[in-house]
């Protein structure tokens, strides 16, 4: 399986400063009250930052992952990342990474703190856009004037990164979705319904898991004693089912079950499709 991860090349106009101010904010954003627990941070104040309140420019700073510790320091202008491997409390690897590495390795990261602390992946991906990083799966976009190319893009830019399960649900789900459409044309309420789910619900699903370091979605377990990778099933069965009822609907024209299924998915999926839920939801 290749990893979800991140990639992020910083431009030759990057300020590294600029950026990781905005990497601690992102932290503090998406974490709230837990990022104290996993981030600290060493700050050079001099008499006139003191003086005018300002917290200095950053030296260090040091994120602790579940599995992995990042820091990256500064001397001399220049930037110098570390990731150390940790598990049960020892560094058993250290591994020194250019700041687009260690940013990539931060990402994952990030994201399975995220997951840990509110199970939201949405959060990670909107903190990090704005910064030029991007997310594992940022590829996997299905965009509204090509339906249905998107979604039979969707296959092959997953093959290898998900279970052999998942993949085949997400298979099943992509027909599903690709024979209804066409026959919806003169159908306004079903054609939007189908769309949303075809352009948002599924690719935001797989987007919010391929952010998480493969080795955590695989292993990690939730509150609920599932795995990302169990999480992502879940969500991804709740999509076939709907899918298939969407479909029977609208061959049938049956506006009522169209309806409750619209309902349906805008209460599991809208109030924010990119998050892994910390139970897996149920039909």
């Amino acid at each position: 399986m290749t990893p979800h991860g991140v990639s992020v090349a910083p431009g030759p106009g990057t300020d590294p400063q600029a950026l990781l101010e905005e990497l601690v904010g992102a932290v503090r954003q998406v974490l709230g009250a837990a990022a104290p627990d996993v981030l600290e941070e060493q700050r050079n104040r001099s008499l006139a930052d003191r003086l005018a309140g300002r917290p200095g420019r950053l030296q260090q700073v040091r994120f602790t992952g579940p599995d992995t510790v990042l820091t990256v320091t500064t001397a001399g202008g220049r930037w110098q990342g570390e990731s150390a491997r940790v598990v049960r409390g020892v560094v058993i690897s250290r591994q020194a990474l250019a700041l687009g590495e260690w940013l990539t390795a931060f990402a994952g990261q990030l994201a399975a703190r995220a997951t840990e602390v509110a199970g939201d992946a949405a959060a990670v991906g909107r903190a990090l856009a704005v910064l030029g990083v991007r997310s594992g799966g940022s590829d996997l976009v299905v965009d509204d004037t090509d339906v249905d190319g998107g979604l039979a893009g969707l296959l092959p830019r997953t093959a290898g990164r998900l279970s052999a399960e998942a993949a085949a649900v997400l298979q099943r789900t992509v027909g599903l979705l690709r024979e209804a459409l066409p026959r919806v044309a003169d159908q306004p309420e079903a054609d939007l319904l189908l769309r949303r789910t075809a352009t948002a619900y599924l690719p935001d699903t797989l987007r919010a898991y391929l952010v998480l370091p493969p080795e955590f979605a695989r292993t990690h377990v939730l509150a609920d004693g599932t795995t990302p990778d169990q999480a992502l099933l879940a969500q991804l069965l709740v999509l076939e089912a709907a899918a298939a009822q969407l479909h029977e609907a609208a061959l049938t024209h049956d506006a009522t079950a169209l309806r409750v299924n619209g309902l349906f998915l805008d209460d599991r999926f809208a109030r924010s499709a990119l998050e892994l839920p910390d139970r897996p939801p149920t039909a």
